[in-house]
């Protein structure tokens, strides 16, 4: 046999089992990357899709101060005098009425919290917005400290280093709770809570 033949019945058979398998299975491209959580090298660092964390810097300083001061005063007074002399009629009257009221009070209260704490990106919203979550728990001295963290978070407010600061967050809702001897002792006591509740 011809070397020339058998080249050419050896491509003739190549050929057919590309095309058989061809007809197999269809051709399918994939992508090199996945389009939903690519990020080019030139991009910033920061948060924008879900499971993504993002450092908050809670620092929130409130103060509120009111005072009130309230004084009325009233008086009144009746005088009457009756006098006869033929059969010595002497009659005398008054009537004197007098109130007087002053009261004052005043409600001062500052709050201060100072902490850092990472979040995660919970849901994109549809105007582009990130709903963020999270939770610290801090155990020092046997006293659970725990801060719970919620809300909306507009991308160009998280500065190039992944930060927002608490001040910045929409709907936000910061829960600072103690747990342990100390938190107790501060609290009142039931039967204090059950006087107080009858105005006693």
């Amino acid at each position: 046999m011809n070397i020339r033949v058998l080249k050419r019945r050896i491509g003739e058979c190549s050929m057919a089992v590309v095309v058989a398998l061809s007809a197999l299975s269809p051709a399918s491209a994939e992508s090199l990357y996945q389009e939903g959580s690519f990020r080019p090298l030139t991009a910033d660092n920061k948060a924008f899709r879900v499971g993504d964390s993002l450092t908050i810097q809670v620092f929130e300083n409130s103060s509120a101060s009111t005072s009130a001061n309230t004084g009325t005063k009233r008086g009144n007074d009746i005088t009457g005098s009756v006098t006869h002399t033929g059969n010595r009629v002497v009659g005398q009257l008054g009537i004197g009425v007098s109130g007087e009221f002053d009261g004052g009070g005043r409600t001062q209260r500052a709050n201060k919290l100072l902490a850092t704490l990472t979040v995660t990106v919970q849901e994109v919203l549809a105007n582009g917005e990130l709903k963020v979550a999270g939770e610290q728990l801090l155990t020092v001295n046997d006293e659970l400290q725990k801060v719970n963290l919620e809300g909306r978070v507009r991308p160009q407010d998280i500065s190039d280093g992944n930060v927002v600061l608490s001040t910045r967050l929409a709907d936000a809702r910061i829960t600072y709770v103690g747990e342990g001897d100390v938190s107790d002792r501060t609290r009142r006591g039931g039967w204090r809570r059950i006087l107080d509740w009858l105005g006693l």
